[in-house]
This record gives C-alpha cells, structure tokens and sequence, in this order.
C-alpha cells in the first residue's frame, strides 16, 4: 500500500509498483488516517510512506501500528539528507527509501523488506543512543507531552485516570531518564529535542 499527500507522486508511484510483478498494489492514501483505516481492514505486506504524511505523519502511523499482530513492514521515503534515515529506523520503520533516488532502488527496497530484511542507508547509531527521549515508556512519553501542554499532577491524574501519587513516580522515572532535576527543566528538554526533529 502507498501514502502520499502528492497526487501526482501517488500516481506515478502506482504505476511503477502495478508494472513489477513482484508486487500486488492494495490500496493507496493520501492521509495517515486513509491508511490506517484501510490496513485495519485489508492485510498488508508493505507500507510505502511518505515521512511527512498529514496529519500524523509516518512516526505517528508506525507507532500506532506497531502493536498489531499481522502490521505492515514499513518502507519510508524522504530526505535523506536530514535526519529522517535515524528517526525512521527509531520509530520502527523496515526501510528507507531517498526521494531523490532511482526507482529501482525503491522497488529493491521493497522486495527486501518484504523478504524480513531491514534496509537503511548508513546511519550513525551512536547518535541514536543520545536521545534520552527515545529511553521513555509510550505512557512516560505521553505524560511529558502532556506537562509540556503544561498540566498540573492533579490534571495528568485525572486525563491518564492514574492516582497523582502514580504520576509522581513517573515524573521522578522521567526526569531521571532525562537527567533533569524538575518540571520546568523537563519540559525545556522536550521542547528542545522536538525543535531538533522537525
């Protein structure tokens, strides 16, 4: 299945997947929310998706998928110059695909990840050991988001339906995995690393 905002990219990219008989094209959306839709739907082998797909985007899409038995592989394609190869591979992607590169090596891609193999080009993995955000719980994540929305304890306890003594204890798990002594700090540090991913 592909996800492009670009009518003219998703076109062009069906009929390239339609003319290799190594591929079968299910379905194609626009948005994030179309693909979910349909792969809650009809199974799919492979999800071809634009990184910055509206309105979730791919990390977003990969992230709710994830947990699903039969989810898609995902192959991202993007700018590879940037950051997106590291953040695509973070967010549990199978694949990365440069939108500046060959076709073929798109479809490559495709049929190597279809056959359970992981395809990246080089990627600096220290990097990636340096975002202590990526070392949080999805729930100690969402809560960060939240008290960067700047809710008090008693607003986090009553949203997650926790005990605000439950949201203490993930607050002092966040700071320390954040090395951070306190909210505000905690909150400078998100805001900060989420600047550096977009």
């Amino acid at each position: 299945m592909l996800a492009d905002s670009n009518p003219l990219v998703l076109s062009a990219m069906s009929e390239i997947f339609e003319r290799d008989p190594r591929f079968s094209l299910v379905a194609t959306s626009a948005t994030a929310e179309g693909f979910l839709g349909t792969v809650m739907r009809i199974p799919v082998q492979v999800g071809v998706v634009d990184w910055t797909l509206p309105a979730l985007g791919a990390a977003k899409l990969i992230e709710v998928l994830r947990d699903q038995a039969d989810a898609p592989r995902f192959v991202i394609y993007g700018d590879a110059s940037g950051d997106v190869p590291r953040l695509a591979m973070q967010a549990g992607a199978a694949g990365f695909a440069a939108r500046s590169g060959e076709v073929e090596g798109l479809l490559e891609t495709c049929a190597e990840v279809a056959a359970g193999k992981m395809v990246f080009p080089f990627i600096d993995v220290r990097k990636m050991k340096q975002d202590p955000i990526q070392s949080l719980s999805r729930k100690e994540r969402a809560i960060l988001e939240a008290l960067a929305q700047g809710m008090s304890n008693r607003e986090l306890s009553k949203e997650l339906q926790i005990s605000t003594n439950t949201v203490k204890f993930h607050l002092s798990n966040i700071y320390e995995k954040l090395n951070v002594k306190n909210r505000t700090q905690a909150i400078a540090f998100f805001y900060s690393s989420h600047r550096g991913a977009d």
